[in-house]
């Protein structure tokens, strides 16, 4: 469950100026991180990054930058969903299914990898989702945002 992300996709400078961080909308952070506590799933939180290149696994420099900003992830999407959501007023969150660990020998996704991890974990993180959000109302959480 990333806290926040690095905006480094280019896409999210469209929405708001690129020192605005990508945040989550907490509660929704909150209230997805007690369902998975509910249901006993390990789980880990930190800032992850986002961008649109390709094939960055082969780029050393690249690599070393990423170590050094602790990032616990590495994707496509969370910046601009975190970015696009506070621009919109929209309640945003992600709880991210890693599929693969490309920095290690054995990390590397194959079809078959892939294809296991989502028979294991995809309905069950569906249904986190679903739970979340339909549970949050349930529970009277407003998800207020301020106009800047």
């Amino acid at each position: 469950m990333p806290i926040a992300a690095i905006r480094g996709e280019g896409t999210s400078d469209d929405y708001l100026h690129p020192m605005v961080p990508a945040l989550p909308s907490f509660k929704l952070h909150k209230f997805v991180s007690e369902k998975l506590v509910e249901r006993e799933l390990e789980y880990r939180t930190g800032v992850v990054y986002t961008t649109n290149r390709r094939l960055w696994e082969h780029d050393d420099k690249f690599r070393e930058q990423l170590k050094e900003m602790t990032a616990i992830a590495i994707d496509m999407e969370t910046a601009t969903i975190f970015v696009v959501g506070h621009r919109n007023q929209i309640a945003r969150g992600a709880l991210l299914l890693v599929s693969d660990l490309p920095l290690t020998p054995e990390g590397v996704k194959t079809e078959q990898s892939d294809r296991q991890v989502t028979l294991d974990w995809a309905d069950v993180h569906l249904d986190i989702g679903i739970a979340s959000l339909s549970e949050i109302g349930q529970k009277g959480e407003t998800i207020k945002h301020y106009r800047y």
